[in-house]
């Protein structure tokens, strides 16, 4: 545990950037995650198509490639991105795609009737998503929401590979110098570490999905706006 107390100020940046990236990879694929997600519920077809075309691609892509080719590749359309901006950027393409399917499929869950109903009382679109479907379809999206939010904060740690200087590229480091100039290696010590910060980060977030749906469940259904 000694090592983790010599360099806990290398440790804490480290775990400060992989904060920093997972709030921002968060933050940009719920973005795309609910403006795909609402449109692709719209009833035109080439938007659905489009929005279906890119869901397909980047989920059929591993999300390491992704993260790759947009560090790699990016360059050579003349976008020089940071590694941190490649890595964000990366992830979240892949989150948002995979994001669009839960919340398009919790908004169509919701029965019909409460279209045709929302409708026939005069609301216009955007309040029928605000009043009437973005309500009921909450609980059917945010556990699976919540568990591919767990996975994107994991996935922070692929960051390490295009050379982010991330909680795990830290401990990385910290074991190799270790390694070399005390000759002995320290990776179950700091490995098991880094276990425990990734299994508190994830359990916390998996905890905070659980206090929100029971607030959901508890919380009465809110009348909307009738039209004068």
């Amino acid at each position: 545990m000694h090592v983790i107390l010599e360099n806990w100020l290398l440790i804490a940046k480290g775990l400060g950037m992989t904060l920093a990236l997972a709030g921002t990879v968060l933050l940009c694929t719920t973005a795309i995650s609910l403006v795909l997600g609402v449109l692709a519920t719209l009833p035109s077809r080439w938007l659905k198509a489009t929005i279906h075309g890119y869901v397909e691609l980047f989920r059929s892509i591993p999300l390491i490639v992704n993260v790759f080719c947009v560090f790699f590749v990016a360059p050579m359309f003349g976008l020089d991105l940071s590694p941190f901006v490649a890595a964000t950027v990366g992830l979240s393409l892949w989150g948002g795609a995979n994001g669009t399917v839960v919340v398009s499929g919790g908004i169509l869950s919701v029965p019909p009737h409460q279209w045709k109903s929302a409708a026939a009382l005069g609301l216009r679109r955007w309040q029928i998503y605000r009043y009437v479907i973005g309500p009921q379809s909450v609980g059917a999206i945010l556990p699976a929401y919540t568990g591919l939010l767990t996975l994107l904060v994991q996935s922070t740690s692929l960051g390490a590979l295009i050379g982010v200087s991330e909680f795990l590229k830290i401990n990385q480091n910290i074991i190799e110098r270790v390694t070399v100039m005390q000759g002995r290696n320290p990776a179950f010590e700091v490995y098991g570490f880094v276990l425990i910060v990734y299994f508190i980060v994830c359990s916390a977030l998996s905890a905070l999905s659980r206090y929100l749906e029971r607030r959901l469940q508890r919380e009465p259904v809110r009348s909307f706006p009738q039209q004068g």
